[in-house]
C-alpha cells in the first residue's frame, strides 16, 4: 500500500518526507485491524515528521476487495524555477 503512494509522490518530484497530512481508511471497525494497518504506516516512515494523520474504520471502499485507502497531501519542492 505504501509502495504505490511512494511511486506517485516520486512521479511529481516529492516523497514521503514531504507529506503534510494523511487520511488512512481501513475496511474494519476492529481496533486490532486498525492497529495492524497503522503499524505498517509507521514502519514505512510515512508517519514521521510534523504532519497530521487520521485513521478511520469504514464499512467499504470504492473498489471490490479494496481494504485500505490512503489519501496524502504533500509538498512538491520547487526545482530552481524562477
Amino acid at each position: 500500500m505504501i509502495a504505490n503512494l511512494t511511486e506517485q509522490l516520486r512521479a511529481v518530484g516529492s516523497g514521503l518526507e514531504q507529506v503534510l497530512s494523511t487520511d488512512v481508511y481501513v475496511v474494519s471497525t476492529e481496533t486490532a485491524a486498525l492497529s495492524a494497518v497503522w503499524d505498517v504506516v509507521e514502519a514505512s516512515g510515512l508517519s514521521t515528521g510534523p504532519h497530521s494523520s487520521t485513521l478511520l474504520g469504514v464499512s467499504c471502499l470504492g473498489y471490490p476487495g479494496q481494504l485500505v485507502e490512503i489519501t496524502a497531501t504533500a509538498v512538491v519542492p520547487q526545482t530552481g524555477r524562477a
